[in-house]
């Protein structure tokens, strides 16, 4: 069977995970988002996503992405040019925060379909074009570690492996949204955050940077919410 075979036949089999597989990296995530320093290990992840948000809404309209940054501090940078009209830069600089949760939602539903391979694959894919678009060591570390760690668990993990890993990955982009908002949330309070998101969509619009915060607040709460119900719903059914 050739590597493409392989491949197309994990992305189309449907996977009926146990309860017990499937809750137990809830369990899991939620230890390494409550505890800081498994947290900024994981935190990684959740800004590879925000990053790609952010470039992803920048090709979209029509900007050239110029590349990604990770640093050692978990936050990141996408530099990208082109028209200065405030919408486009305003849609780009928004789309940050609710990557990971709008991704963990899309995560969430795959596994409701059953493609729990599938995602798997669709993350190795993700991570093979954000690979080429680093542009720092560190950033292209961190990544290159994490496409080796999922490329060999989709090709070669065992199953029960990568139905847990599948399941951990939603989780993780769904609460650390959450926990990343509530972290920018703080930064602000206490004086810092300046040059965030936030701040950068109310110097384009004009709406106080707290407004956004607030925004990012509700589409992360809100999509971790519909995901759990998207993948408890399927555990009830078993």
């Amino acid at each position: 069977m050739s590597i493409v075979d392989t491949v197309w036949g994990d992305v189309t089999t449907q996977v009926a995970a146990t309860p017990a597989s499937a809750l137990w990296p809830l369990a899991a995530v939620v230890v390494c988002v409550l505890v800081p320093q498994l947290w900024h290990v994981v935190r990684h992840v959740v800004t590879v996503v925000h990053e790609v948000g952010h470039a992803f809404i920048a090709t979209l309209l029509g900007r050239k992405v110029r590349g990604i940054r990770l640093h050692a501090d978990t936050s990141g940078l996408t530099t990208h040019a082109g028209s200065a009209r405030r919408l486009p830069l305003a849609l780009t600089a928004f789309a940050g925060y609710p990557a990971p949760a709008l991704v963990g939602i899309g995560a969430a539903a795959v596994i409701h379909a059953g493609y729990v391979f599938g995602l798997l694959w669709a993350a190795v894919m993700v991570l093979i074009v954000v690979l080429v678009q680093m542009r720092n060591v560190y950033g292209f570390l961190v990544v290159a570690t994490l496409l080796a760690g999922l490329g060999w668990l989709a090709w070669a993990g065992p199953d029960a492996w990568r139905v847990a890993v599948a399941y951990g990955l939603a989780w993780l982009l769904l609460l650390g949204a959450v926990r990343a908002v509530v972290e920018l949330s703080r930064t602000r309070r206490r004086g810092g955050g300046r040059g965030s998101d936030a701040d950068t969509l109310a110097s384009l619009t004009r709406i106080p940077g707290a407004v956004w915060v607030a925004v990012f607040w509700l589409v992360a709460v809100g999509c971790a919410l519909w995901g759990t119900w998207l993948m408890v719903a399927q555990i009830a059914l078993w």
